[in-house]
């Protein structure tokens, strides 16, 4: 539900209940051996319910739009997914329950000098699991408190600037930060934070045709993004990428 308040504000709430059925096809065979063998057993899997719940207040500001909100997701069964030992093979399992809420905050600008714009947006977050594992792969480790999810990374900042030049070209700028994600070798710590820069220009001939080159990681770092056993394990971000586009608009 929104509600347009008279100076202009708009004030938003959102409550959504989820359901996701288990896979129908789980272990068995060969696979179902192994994990014996491996001291690990394969439990039922569990249908996840999720409650999810959010409010926001959207704010102009003389030609600026400041948008704030807080969101809170409870998960039962929680989904997730660990391989077997040191191997490849990936098996999808249940925890307990998550707990995953946050605020962010959203600055827009207007538009200045007739094309340049600016946004930041910041986000401060927490992702944790809570039990033990209730279906699917699984070593029967007893029950434990919360703990952090492989993706919780607690503050992530976003600023770019996009700018109009003459000729039909334009150009952006994109700089993106965050704190780290969760330490597995070392709980409830997390790794270091990290810096990442991207960039496009591109330039638009009439209407139909328009080109355009993009760096991603413009400055090449390396970083270590995750170091957990789930979802695709330890892995880190990508090198710098280049891109070139050609749009072309065929009339018919």
């Amino acid at each position: 539900m929104t509600v347009r308040l008279p100076n202009g504000w708009q004030l938003r709430g959102f409550y959504g209940k989820y359901y996701q059925p288990p896979p129908l096809v789980s272990l068995s065979g060969p696979l179902l051996q192994y994990a014996s063998s491996s001291n690990l057993g394969f439990l039922p899997l569990h249908r996840e319910r999720d409650t999810e719940s959010q409010v926001g207040l959207a704010i102009p500001l003389a030609g600026w739009m400041l948008d704030v909100d807080h969101f809170r997701t409870s998960a039962h069964n929680f989904f997730d997914h660990n391989p077997i030992g040191s191997s490849d093979i990936f098996l999808p399992l249940t925890i307990t329950g998550a707990l995953i809420r946050g605020s962010e905050l959203t600055l827009r600008s207007p538009r200045f000098f007739n094309g340049l714009r600016v946004h930041i947006a910041y986000s401060n977050q927490t992702a944790r699991g809570f039990g033990t594992v209730s279906g699917g792969l699984t070593d029967f480790s007893p029950p434990g408190g919360y703990y952090g999810l492989d993706h919780d990374q607690r503050n992530t900042l976003n600023a770019g600037v996009e700018a109009d030049l003459p000729g039909q070209a334009y150009a952006s700028c994109n700089l993106y930060s965050g704190s780290g994600f969760s330490n597995a070798d070392a709980p409830p710590s997390h790794l270091s934070s990290y810096v990442t820069l991207d960039a496009t220009i591109g330039k638009s001939f009439g209407s139909d045709l328009r080109v355009s080159l993009t760096v991603l990681n413009l400055t090449d770092r390396h970083l270590l993004i995750d170091n957990s056993l789930t979802f695709d394990g330890m892995h880190y971000n990508a090198p710098r990428q280049i891109y070139a586009q050609i749009q072309y608009g065929v009339h018919y």
